[in-house]
């Protein structure tokens, strides 16, 4: 997912004068294409992430669309205060890119997780989440991304090369995207992020999900709720599933969104890491396997 953000970037940015790239002392081996080719729009702003982000919200004050990088738990958590009151607050374009959502990152400890991130993003009133779940959809989230600009948060994995559309699709914030479809079937798996590799996982190799469609969606925020009853309301069985605590996550979102809606909640389950696994350190598939989330052989 790296590359894929980096390429694309590097492509909207020949086409985008006012695209910036910030980083906070790292993405080596990733950034370069970028720093090369604009070495006038990409700073290093250190190993300070609360300066990068007021940087960023400078920068966006004077019509730039800046994206900052850093490893999820450093670019959301280390500089919440400034990403609520320089970027949310102002209605400012940065983009807040963290990489290793989940528990990615999970074997560097469990400093390192990022299980609470949508909950501290998702309760800004401008933010909009952008969680794809392939390459295909951090490329058309980017591109929503540039041609919306406004406080955003993309989440992405940190090496998946999976493609599970064939093209790039594209988004509209809270509208769910088909990944499995079959009409006759009343009962959906609804994922966002890095979910989506193991939502296709349980369908296609567990015997529980057998046939079920899969539905994902990349881009979510607290304007979004109200569009999801209609969608919910065209199956039996929802289940939504996310590598983030339940607490403040997606699910307990979509939660939210049908409230006053019994009919509807009814047909609503959630599935989430289990909270154990912020103690714990390990790769991403033992600490997922650990929370629930397992990938089946």
């Amino acid at each position: 997912m790296r590359n894929a953000f980096i390429e694309e970037l590097v492509e909207q940015a020949t086409k985008h004068e006012n695209i910036a790239l910030i980083v906070g002392d790292l993405g080596y081996s990733v950034v370069e294409p970028f720093a090369n080719q604009f070495p006038d729009r990409f700073f290093n702003a250190g190993v300070a992430e609360q300066n990068m982000t007021g940087l960023a919200a400078g920068l966006a004050s004077e019509g730039y669309h800046v994206f900052t990088y850093s490893i999820a738990n450093f670019s959301t958590f280390r500089c919440a205060e400034q990403i609520r009151n320089d970027v949310d607050y102002h209605n400012l374009a940065v983009t807040v890119v963290s990489i290793g959502g989940g528990l990615a990152y999970g074997a560097l400890g469990y400093s390192h997780h990022a299980v609470q991130d949508y909950s501290l993003i998702r309760c800004m009133p401008n933010m909009l989440i952008a969680s794809p779940g392939d390459s295909q959809e951090v490329k058309a989230c980017i591109r929503f991304l540039i041609d919306n600009p406004q406080p955003s948060y993309l989440r992405l994995g940190k090496t998946s090369k999976l493609n599970f559309h064939k093209d790039i699709p594209k988004l509209s914030p809270g509208k769910w995207l088909s990944i499995v479809n079959n009409k006759e079937i009343t009962d959906t798996i609804l994922s966002t992020g890095g979910a989506l590799e193991i939502a296709i996982n349980w369908r296609n190799k567990s015997t529980e999900f057998l046939n079920w469609n899969i539905h994902s969606m990349p881009l979510w925020s607290m304007k979004e709720k109200p569009l999801q009853p209609l969608q919910v309301a065209n199956f039996s069985n929802v289940l939504t599933i996310e590598d983030h605590l339940q607490d403040g996550g997606f699910g307990s979102w979509m939660m939210e969104s049908l409230i006053g809606r019994k009919e509807l909640i009814d047909r609503l389950n959630t599935k989430a890491l289990d909270p154990s696994i912020c103690k714990l350190t390990g790769s991403q598939n033992t600490l997922n396997t650990l929370g629930g989330l397992r990938l089946f052989d």
